[in-house]
């Protein structure tokens, strides 16, 4: 069995903290170690310094560097967790500024789900939104999913789930967005096409001091995310995004998280969901 070293252990954990914004204790050496000798049996290494040096080596292994992260970042979701958040963008967000914003109706509803991971999110999202527009003729709305994992973001495009991880959709909205595979033996359902144009993913590091993005979200999900990083980056993330809000646009962090004793541009309007000021 090959091991990371101390000296490995730290070139890889201060690159993850400084370019991901992830803290990497020692307790998380073990995991590392565990994630990357894949990697390193895939393209016959011996040592994970050899690897390393291999990966950091002035640009020449971009491919290679995006397999690292795939394999050191962590991607749990489920479809509705955390409901409170979906119900409050259905029952209070969405008709509120409907009616004296015109959003949706005077311009599209943009909503970004910044940490989409294999797509549960979004597709959340944008089956909440597309039940709200079915009642409110013309009703115009889109997603978008980012991740940093390439590898997640393939599973999220391809929209394809077992069975036993749609338990949280009801089941009219599962006849609704989702169809079953014809192979019984697969136990398998797809977000059908309806829904799927809807979201569209693309790769964003939210470590990054220009998103690329050049269009204002009436709503961000960012659920989950600061929970793993360091005061300051945490802080750092949350004025950045206010920066992509639309005016009175809301920001959604998980129910582990939190912005109390921060001198931040937002109000608080229900647990972890935080309105722009502006």
């Amino acid at each position: 069995m090959i091991h990371l070293t101390d000296r490995d252990f730290k070139r890889l954990s201060e690159f993850i903290e400084g370019q991901l914004g992830i803290r990497m204790p020692s307790t998380k050496k073990v995991m590392l170690e565990s994630r990357l000798h894949k990697r390193l049996r895939i393209l016959g290494y011996d040592t994970y310094t050899e690897y390393l040096d291999h990966v950091f080596s002035d640009g020449s292994a971009a491919d290679e560097l995006i397999h690292m992260i795939d394999a050191v970042t962590t991607n749990k979701t489920d479809f509705f967790r955390e409901p409170d958040h979906f119900r409050y963008l259905q029952n209070q967000i969405l008709p509120f500024h409907l009616e004296h914003d015109g959003w949706g109706r005077d311009e599209p509803l943009h909503v970004w789900s910044a940490a989409s991971s294999t797509g549960e999110e979004p597709y959340t999202i944008a089956m909440v939104l597309a039940e709200f527009a079915r009642q409110q003729s013309g009703y115009r709305f889109d997603v978008l999913g980012t991740d940093i994992s390439t590898r997640v973001l393939e599973r999220a495009r391809q929209a394809v789930y077992p069975i036993d991880r749609l338990q949280p959709v009801s089941a009219d909205l599962k006849k609704r967005y989702f169809l079953k595979s014809k192979d019984a033996t697969r136990s398998l359902a797809r977000v059908k096409p309806e829904l799927r144009s809807r979201v569209r993913y693309q790769r964003l590091n939210l470590m990054d001091d220009d998103f690329g993005l050049r269009q204002a979200f009436h709503v961000i999900f960012c659920r989950n995310v600061i929970i793993y990083f360091d005061r300051p980056r945490q802080l750092k993330l949350v004025e950045h995004l206010y920066r992509y809000l639309h005016p009175r646009g809301y920001l959604i962090l998980g129910h582990s998280e939190t912005l109390a004793g921060a001198e931040l541009p937002y109000r608080t309007v229900a647990p972890t969901i935080y309105q722009r000021l502006d």
